[in-house]
């Protein structure tokens, strides 16, 4: 799911180099490499590509007429020679090793790929490599147990505390948070991001369900919403590699930093909140960022105004909107179940593989990248939200036709009648499916008769109970035929009995 317009959207608009590309859609750098000179040859831009489709933009860089050219496998050095012979000899480089493979395989591999398989090789073997950390290209975040918040009636109650690092400066950030799940997790990160008033090229998370749905070394694939977040704030994600710490190294020495001179000092606080415990937290985390560090003789803030700041992405104008994301196949109905509610999509997509997004107030459905549907999300739970837009010709007419012959009816039985009819047709957000309920007040009609259904209608409509169960029920208890009160709801009166006292019971002359 879009792989291409992905690569094309991390080279065009983020720079980021062929391997890194690589890493984070989960594709070759060889197909990150023909993707871009495709896209080059064309003269493409990111305003052109932003606008097309994931199917369209695939026929442009391919069309049909086009054949991948299968190559058969480069040779491969023995990289533990390789490898002792650097070790043996210091005068020998590797780009000279690789000089001398190529003469004796003059179709191998070019340098920058003899240096990749070496240095994945070289780190299998135990060693660990120094990381070089540009500035304001990485942000590390993660997790570690806080402390425990005491509940209204005394209970413990566990905390986890979100803590990020950028890896030049070291710049730090720490919240608490009731738990790890996804909208804790994305909460923590819009946070983050406006406290430090600037985004990251790239976020280094490790592998909770939250940031990744399913673990691979080489092909993480991300949860939708978190990817959702690095693309509003125009940033890249790439996990660490499972049951790898180092490779997040820098925010593992800040979790340590973090426990050690924050949540150390707050031991011997009681916390009630966590409001109370992010005060106190926020209070500590300026002290440990305008610390000086010993080695460097400067704080985390002022390297990180000096390096990453300056270096980094600029913040989005608005914060990001939490949404999930969830795919299915579209129904012949050509209708999404999103939160228990229906919502239409374009009939001409039915059998198609369609994600749906659900934010606070609306429901957006996307199909092969592209945003098919958009609607208000409802909290009506069972009903029904359909743009006539999205229905075949012959079923809007269907439904149309039928409509106004419901809404003839009811005028012609009575104002009651007319009334309970629209609201019927507002309570099902002026959906089709409210004439099913009309049908079954018609049927009624032929059994009881219309004077009897307008007057139940009053009574439903005078209730609030505005369905045909209600209806139903009204009339099968003849309810309709009682006298109805509409400043009480009822005209029925207690009966006179010993065991009723009233209201003179309680009068001055029986108080005690």
């Amino acid at each position: 799911m879009r792989k291409i317009k992905e690569v094309l959207r991390l080279w065009l608009v983020l720079s980021l180099r062929y391997r890194e590309i690589a890493r984070i859609v989960g594709v070759a750098r060889s197909t990150v490499a023909e993707y871009i000179s495709k896209a080059e040859s064309l003269g493409l831009r990111w305003e052109q590509v932003e606008q097309l489709s994931e199917t369209d933009l695939e026929l442009k860089l391919f069309p049909p007429q086009e054949r991948v050219q299968v190559h058969a496998p480069k040779p491969m050095p023995d990289w533990q020679e390789v490898d002792q012979e650097l070790r043996s000899n210091k005068s020998v480089t590797l780009i000279l090793l690789w000089q001398e493979y190529r003469v004796e395989h003059p179709d191998g591999y070019g340098y920058s790929q003899f240096h990749f398989h070496y240095s994945r090789w070289k780190k299998k073997q135990g060693l660990v490599m120094r990381q070089q950390h540009r500035a304001g290209e990485k942000l590390f975040v993660d997790y570690c147990d806080g402390p425990k918040l005491v509940s209204s009636c005394g209970e413990p109650i566990k905390t986890q505390i979100f803590v990020a690092v950028w890896g030049a400066s070291n710049y730090s950030f720490a919240q608490a948070s009731s738990s790890q799940e996804l909208r804790n997790w994305i909460r923590s990160h819009v946070r983050a991001l406006e406290f430090f008033g600037c985004v990251p090229h790239i976020i280094v998370p490790d592998n909770l369900k939250s940031a990744v749905s399913r673990a691979c070394r080489y092909e993480p694939d991300l949860n939708p919403t978190y990817q959702d977040l690095a693309m509003h704030y125009g940033t890249a994600v790439v996990p660490a590699r499972p049951y790898k710490a180092r490779d997040k190294a820098k925010v593992e020495n800040g979790v340590l930093l973090v426990q050690r001179w924050i949540l150390a000092r707050l031991r011997k606080r009681t916390f009630y909140s966590l409001a109370e415990l992010n005060t106190a937290i926020a209070e500590l985390l300026a002290d440990l960022n305008t610390r000086v560090m010993k080695k460097i003789g400067k704080t985390r803030q002022e390297r990180f105004e000096s390096l990453d700041r300056p270096a980094a992405l600029p913040l989005a104008p608005t914060a990001y909107e939490y949404a999930t994301w969830t795919k299915s196949k579209l129904g012949l109905d050509y209708h999404v179940i999103a939160d228990r509610h229906h919502y239409s999509v374009p009939c001409h997509l039915v059998g198609k593989e369609i994600h749906v997004r659900m934010s606070t107030n609306t429901v957006e459905v996307f199909c092969n990248g592209g945003r098919v549907a958009s609607h208000v999300r409802s909290a009506q739970v069972g009903g029904t939200t359909t743009d006539p837009a999205h229905m075949p010709r012959s079923h809007r007419e269907h439904a149309g036709t039928n409509l106004e012959v419901a809404r003839s009816w009811a005028k012609t039985t009575g104002p009651a009648t007319s009334q309970l009819f629209e609201k019927i047709w507002q309570k099902h957000n002026q959906a089709p499916s409210a004439l099913g309920a009309f049908r079954g007040i018609y049927r009624l009609g032929l059994k009881y008769g219309l004077n009897r259904i307008e007057g139940a209608a009053a009574r439903a409509v005078a209730f609030g109970s505005c369905t045909y169960t209600s209806m139903k029920r009204i009339l099968s208890c003849g309810l309709d035929q009682q006298q109805l009160n509409n400043e009480k709801g009822s005209t029925q009166k207690l009966p006179n009995h010993e065991n009723i006292r009233g209201s003179q019971f309680y009068s001055e002359e029986n108080s005690i």
